[in-house]
């Protein structure tokens, strides 16, 4: 004999029903109704249970029984899902059969506590040069990517999995509210790249529920969190944490939630808040594993004093953003300097993309502010010259071609060559070329240098000097075959 707590279905439409009976149902609990469909319990009042369903609701009616099953909703985790695509429940969707664990957790949980952290301090090379070299990440820390659509958001997350290849760094790429098309393509990118084999992907597409959009960032951390917890470093992308607000708005507004600003529930910046505190660089004594968050968030018309946007700011660790006015002049990526900062600093840096990376900063920012100035044609002086040379090679040697990704070695050697005025001699337009080349040559002729920075960190005072000869060199004879000052 068995006994069932069980309710009536009072209400139902748009993915919510409204059920009477269940009195001893859990927050987050798993409900069960006809034919199977699940439903998760968000709304729990004296008589009636606001329950949003997981899954096709049409066939569902009024007076349908519903079951309590007495479990949190959960997902499956462990290893077996690295290399896999799977919805926020865990059911797979790359046709490659049911996945191989028994093992599953509650997709909600307590984020670590204080006493269980470590300080950030090892570098997450992307192995995009203007992000490593002026917004670095480290492992553990919370970095947002922001800006308007198309503006390349997508493309900097991408590029920093695909840099985990031989990092030992195992990715999570959670897509929420993407078009299904957008969502394969990245699948397809990341296969073609052998990057899929060191990645799981949980996909939440716009086709989706917006429970299973809602539940889906909070699913990928707590599959994040059982790796973690095994000691690995893990690095997960929220793509996006607009569209997740947006689901939970509406969930909230059809449970009859009472709406603040912008009709967004009173606990939207809970909600993010709880979620993106779970990322964390644990101590020893806990294993030493790390979890990085890099949420993204599309702003509109460049307004990153939004609701949503000034939330996650505040809850993040530093902020890339993305500027439309750079990306549509071709300087890609269009991170605007002023406006990101990495809350870490120069202790997510390695000690030799700190020692080249030093003076950039400064150099760009003075850089945008006289060739603000230079636009109304005064005359300048050659100090202000010498800037804006100098500030003109810079820009165009942290362009970086998307899928493109480079080594620690090669940022240093390219960065090097930049900051030290090796490039004001040679036109902007071959830039890009005399980098390419130079890495060429270090990487052919000298790959022990290359080798020793890679696995070192560092740029010795003898590295130094044999890198100056190498680039002295390197510089006279492209300007002999460009015909540079002939």
């Amino acid at each position: 004999m068995e006994v069932d707590e069980v309710g009536t279905v009072v209400r139902v439409g748009d993915g919510v029903a409204l059920v009477h009976g269940l009195r001893r149902v859990m927050l987050a609990e798993l409900v069960e109704f006809p034919d199977g469909v699940m439903g998760m319990a968000l709304n729990l009042e004296e008589e009636l249970t606001g329950c949003v369903i997981l899954g096709e609701f049409h066939p569902i009616r009024e007076g349908d029984i519903v079951r309590r099953t007495g479990r949190i909703v959960s997902v499956p985790v462990g290893s077996e899902l690295i290399g896999r695509v799977v919805n926020p429940i865990g059911i797979p969707l790359d046709g490659r059969g049911a996945l191989k664990t028994d093992r599953y957790r509650p997709v909600e949980k307590f984020a670590p506590a204080v006493t269980a952290r470590a300080p950030v301090g090892r570098p997450l090379q992307t192995g995009i040069k203007a992000v490593d070299a002026l917004v670095p990440i480290g492992r553990g820390q919370r970095q947002l990517i922001l800006g308007d659509r198309q503006t390349g958001k997508t493309a900097i997350a991408v590029d920093a999995i695909l840099n985990q290849r031989d990092q030992g760094v195992i990715c999570v790429y959670v897509a929420i509210g993407q078009k299904a098309s957008t969502v394969a393509r990245v699948i397809q990118r990341l296969s073609d790249e052998d990057a899929l084999a060191h990645t799981v992907v949980i996909a939440a597409t716009a086709a989706e529920p917006a429970a299973l959009l809602f539940i889906a960032p909070f699913a990928a951390t707590t599959v994040a969190e059982e790796l973690m917890e095994q000691g690995h470093d893990v690095l997960i992308v929220y793509d996006d944490l607009s569209r997740h607000a947006i689901a939970y708005r509406e969930i909230s507004l059809l449970l009859r939630r009472v709406p603040g600003r912008e009709a967004f529930p009173g606990d939207i910046f809970y909600l993010h808040s709880r979620l993106l505190e779970r990322a964390a660089q644990l101590d020893h004594t806990h294993g030493g594993g790390s979890i990085t968050a890099l949420p993204i968030i599309e702003t509109q018309q460049g307004d990153i004093s939004a609701y949503i946007p000034t939330n996650i700011i505040s809850i993040t660790d530093g902020q890339i953003y993305l500027q439309s006015d750079l990306f549509y002049a071709g300087v890609r990526p269009a991170i605007s300097v002023g406006l990101s900062v990495s809350r870490v600093g120069g202790s997510a840096q390695s000690q030799a993309m700190r020692r080249v990376a030093g003076q950039l900063r400064l150099d760009l920012a003075r850089y945008r502010e006289l060739a603000a100035f230079a636009q109304f044609g005064a005359d300048l002086d050659r100090r202000t010259r010498a800037r804006l040379t100098r500030g003109s090679r810079l820009v165009e040697l942290l362009k970086q071609k998307q899928y493109r990704t480079l080594s620690l070695d090669e940022m240093v050697v390219s960065l090097y060559s930049g900051i030290q005025g090796y490039l004001d001699e040679i036109p902007v337009e071959l830039v890009d070329r005399f980098a390419t080349r130079l890495r060429e040559v270090i990487r052919l002729e000298h790959p022990d240098l290359g080798k020793r920075i890679r696995e070192s960190g560092d740029l010795t005072d003898s590295d130094e000097q044999t890198l100056r000869r190498i680039i002295e060199d390197l510089l006279a004879q492209f300007k002999i075959e460009q015909g540079i000052g002939a």
